[in-house]
């Protein structure tokens, strides 16, 4: 697959992350990390415009880079392009786990055990996804980490860790180096945990 229309589907699936449901999403980020463009290409489009989402400008050029190449429909794309307004992130965050999580985490053992010192991984970091205010309703664990390389890739293989390990919706967000971080991200990073370190010092994740 073209190197850049990789990465350009990867960081626009990126953005979408508390925007499209987790249910899309995440099967959105396995066939990218499976190569199934073409599939991508005839769904993803068709999916934004049945949620009502509208992409600005950069998010649109990112999904004509990824997907137009792929066979992408250009009257579903063109018609993706909304407003350019920031849009209101409605989840919060904290780094606590929630009560049923057990006082040795299997989810964080596995993941500190697959991503330790692994090569082209930076920082590895957690945080617990809530909508509305904290304690209300299920948490939802989110993890960060920045790579190098082979995101997408990456995405998919930790998505199907966490799917083995009972969460059937997995949140993964695999971030490139100097990546401008949405605001679903940044508030996930500001209150979050570091689980581990891979081999690339220095690749921290930033927040601000």
């Amino acid at each position: 697959m073209d190197p850049d229309i990789e990465q350009s589907t990867h960081e626009l699936l990126l953005r979408l992350a508390g925007r499209l449901p987790d249910q899309l999403l995440w099967r959105f980020r396995d066939w990218l990390g499976e190569g199934a463009m073409g599939t991508l290409a005839r769904t993803l489009p068709r999916s934004l415009l049945k949620h009502r989402i509208d992409l600005d400008q950069t998010e649109y050029r990112l999904l004509v880079a990824g997907l137009i190449p792929h066979g992408a429909d250009w009257h579903q794309v063109s018609s993706t392009l909304g407003v350019d307004d920031v849009t209101e992130n409605r989840y919060t965050f904290t780094s606590s786990a929630p009560e049923w999580v057990n006082s040795v985490d299997s989810v964080s053992v596995l993941i500190h055990a697959t991503l330790r010192g692994r090569p082209d991984v930076g920082e590895v970091r957690q945080s617990w996804r809530h909508v509305g205010v904290v304690g209300q309703g299920t948490a939802k664990r989110v993890l960060l980490i920045t790579a190098l390389t082979g995101l997408p890739r990456l995405t998919g293989e930790l998505q199907r860790v966490l799917r083995v390990l009972g969460d059937e919706e997995p949140s993964v967000e695999v971030i490139p180096p100097r990546f401008d971080l949405p605001g679903y991200h940044r508030a996930a990073l500001a209150d979050s945990e570091l689980v581990c370190v891979g081999a690339v010092a220095g690749n921290r994740l930033v927040a601000a």
